[in-house]
């Protein structure tokens, strides 16, 4: 065998470590790409090593808490980017040519919704599509999707950042709840300026003065928006936690219509201010999303057009 039959045998032989180069890149530490790789963090040092070796050079920069490429590093990855992708494309079209969706797909999804609204939705794709597996995120924390490793993305926005792509999955509102007793004892506001006169629970955002704003819903109590400053005894930056608040009794909340939906189904909670319609507190549309791609996997698609069915009647309350 000649020089260069060895050096292709050996180039070959570490395809597989170049590929997990690339993945430690993306996750910037080896317990995160371990986990992206399903493999042990071990492995994932071994395997580095070995390449460093058959390197020559140090490729990847150690410090307590994360990794760094080195320059030679950062350029196997930048110049085996495109063949690795092109590898996954080719790959993910050959596998979608089989009948059923398969694989894995990763989610990430807001704790509330996906817990009340999608985790029931999801488990009957699962049985629908038993070749699918589903590793659901919870997090209210809008998550970088392709340095993550996430597949899709199910979040409260207007529009999906231009290098993401997103279906709509329903649309959605904001109400103000409270339960029948406590609106005995205190009285049932009439116009918005009335929420001053009342304990406010509501939901935290950072370097925000909390305010409710609302619109009126007919031209029967005018044309203009209101802002109102609301203030409590508590807030949170989750709906569940503010729902279980209300229901104690404590005051008034604003809840996105999913949270609120069953409470006030059952007569736990009843809606304030009907004709006024809350604005700006939440996003008023639910997309699915995804970094853009010119293949999205037969999974993928298969899962958006269930969730979309699911959710196509909203949360009509």
């Amino acid at each position: 065998m000649n020089n260069d039959a060895m050096d292709q045998q050996k180039i070959g032989a570490f395809w597989t470590h170049l590929h997990w180069l690339s993945v430690l890149a993306q996750q910037g530490s080896y317990t995160a790409a371990a986990a992206r790789l399903g493999v042990s963090k071990a492995a994932m040092s071994q395997r580095i090593a070995e390449l460093e070796r058959a390197a020559n050079v140090a490729l990847v920069q150690r410090t307590t808490r994360s990794v760094r490429l080195t320059e030679a590093g950062q350029k196997l990855v930048d110049d085996t980017r495109a063949a690795f992708e092109h590898i996954e494309h080719s790959f993910a079209q050959v596998r979608d040519l089989a009948e059923q969706p398969s694989g894995l797909v990763r989610v990430t999804a807001p704790v509330a919704l996906a817990r009340q609204q999608l985790v029931p939705l999801l488990t009957d794709f699962l049985k629908a599509h038993p070749g699918v597996r589903i590793e659901l995120d919870l997090s209210d924390r809008l998550r970088a999707l392709a340095t993550e490793g996430f597949d899709l993305a199910i979040r409260h926005t207007e529009q999906a950042p231009d290098t993401h792509v997103a279906w709509t999955l329903c649309h959605t509102e904001s109400v103000v709840v409270a339960t029948r007793a406590y609106l005995r004892r205190h009285g049932e506001p009439q116009h918005p300026n009335d929420v001053l006169n009342h304990p406010c629970l509501h939901y935290t955002r950072a370097q925000e003065v909390p305010a409710w704003t609302f619109a009126p819903s007919s031209a029967r109590v005018g044309r203009e928006r209101l802002t109102v400053p609301v203030s409590g005894p508590f807030s949170a930056n989750n709906s569940e936690a503010l729902r279980e608040a209300v229901l104690t009794g404590a005051g008034l909340a604003m809840l996105p219509d999913f949270s609120a939906q069953a409470a006030l189904r059952q007569g736990k909670l009843v809606r304030v201010l009907p004709q006024w319609q809350v604005v700006g507190a939440f996003a008023q549309t639910i997309h699915a999303i995804r970094p853009y791609s010119p293949h999205v996997p037969r999974a993928v698609a298969a899962l958006v057009a269930h969730l979309r069915q699911g959710l196509s009647a909203g949360f009509g309350i």
